[in-house]
């Protein structure tokens, strides 16, 4: 069994194939999509994938941090209340996709900031881990979690592509890494001290349709590739492809409480 942390298989990038992508997925292995969401459009194609797939899906709420704009407010308002609502349900295992990317623009920084800290809050009231994005923004990413750590906190940095440092200040933080198609890249830097981090804290994800793995670079992502990075996880760990998957299934079990 392979827990997918990361995908957005309701994205309209799948509306011509979703099904067929969701059978390759369980032909993979795949028996477990997390699906995070991004804004106010996104809540319903997301709970009507979770809908039809119930034994095989689970959801997150939150706003994303490049979602974050005039009507931040309202969007907030609005998936916080959609929250709330799901938690009893059991469908939704976290908070998310949440944190700060000031890659292209810097525009809401103060706001995205404001919007993170609250959605933090969330996590800690109703005991549920965060996926957190985090582009050009570590330092100001640790600087929100020096002062929202309180021990409640726990979840994922997503697409995980920091430094050792920065990986190592994560960990501190109690926070697990998400490993996707990034790790296979030629150029990623993640790879150089990936094995001095324990297994128990990694977890393996897609963002699909985002950011393939070879031999997929340049084509739009799935659910399925996981294995690609997973063989990937395996290679530099120095290990059999079936132990990352153990391990990495095993810690997205605990965290989301699956």
């Amino acid at each position: 069994m392979i827990i997918n942390t990361h995908s957005h298989i309701y994205d309209e990038a799948f509306d011509a194939d979703r099904e067929e992508v969701f059978q390759r997925a369980l032909e993979a292995g795949v028996e477990m999509l997390l699906l995070p969401n991004c804004d106010e459009k996104t809540i319903a194609p997301m709970m009507a994938f979770y809908e039809k797939h119930p034994d095989n899906v689970r959801v997150m709420m939150g706003l994303h941090p490049e979602e974050v704009k005039e009507d931040y407010k309202r969007q907030l308002d609005l998936i916080g209340r959609d929250a709330a609502r799901h938690v009893p349900t059991h469908s939704m295992v976290g908070i998310g996709e949440i944190g700060l990317d000031f890659y292209w623009d810097d525009t809401y920084k103060k706001e995205q900031i404001e919007v993170l800290s609250e959605q933090l809050h969330w996590a800690k009231e109703l005991g549920l881990p965060v996926s957190i994005h985090t582009r050009n923004a570590y330092h100001e990413m640790f600087k929100v979690l020096d002062h929202e750590q309180d021990g409640r906190l726990a979840g994922v940095m997503h697409c995980f592509n920091g430094t050792h440092d920065e990986a190592r200040t994560a960990l501190s933080y109690g926070f697990h890494l998400g490993l996707g198609g990034v790790i296979t890249y030629k150029n990623c830097g993640v790879k150089e001290f990936l094995a001095d981090i324990p297994m128990e804290r990694i977890v393996l994800e897609t963002d699909d349709p985002y950011l393939p793995p070879v031999p997929y670079r340049g084509q739009r992502n799935e659910p399925a590739y996981i294995v690609k990075t997973a063989e990937k996880v395996a290679e530099i760990y120095g290990v059999a492809v079936a132990e990352i998957i153990s391990i990495t299934t095993e810690n997205a079990k605990i965290l989301f409480k699956i």
